[in-house]
């Protein structure tokens, strides 16, 4: 199973922890699964050796994108990562709102890395909460703008 609550995933994150795994965490949306995506998580995967995915709740995406987003349930978007053969765990996120929830779930996690697009809007704040516990910000890929579900869905309509 890849796919956990994130109260669920803290005993999985800490049996690979005592394996010596080294965690890649990242985060987002992922609403309309495309090649920027695949590019991107599977660059993260790259950096250590379990890819860790933050999956935003259907309420923060609504939040965060507008009317008529998510195109697919946080369920959905769990179901398309975790059969991604490089994805080794997805975590459903409560709705969260604000910047210490997100500190509080880097601190169970304690990644190795935390990796993100050159142009990621929290950059310096993602960098902070790696360092905090240990670990490091890792660019791993520009952000590829020909690549963006809300020009996908413009694009079909």
């Amino acid at each position: 199973m890849k796919i956990f609550k994130l109260d669920h995933s803290i005993n999985q994150i800490k049996k690979l922890k005592r394996q010596g795994k080294k965690i890649v965490l990242v985060g987002g949306c992922f609403d309309i699964l495309h090649p920027g995506h695949v590019r991107f998580l599977g660059s993260a995967r790259e950096t250590s050796d379990i890819l860790v995915v933050a999956l935003e709740s259907d309420q923060k995406v609504r939040l965060l994108k507008g009317a008529g987003r998510p195109v697919f349930s946080q369920e959905e978007r769990a179901e398309m990562l975790s059969d991604l053969s490089f994805v080794d765990m997805v975590i459903l996120l409560p709705m969260m709102i604000g910047g210490k929830p997100y500190a509080e779930m880097v601190e169970i996690i304690k990644p190795e890395v935390i990796a993100v697009t050159h142009d990621d809007p929290l950059l310096k704040k993602k960098k902070t909460e790696a360092e905090r516990y240990g670990g490091k910000l890792v660019v791993v890929i520009p952000r590829l703008k020909e690549y963006s579900t809300t020009k996908l869905i413009k694009k079909c309509k």
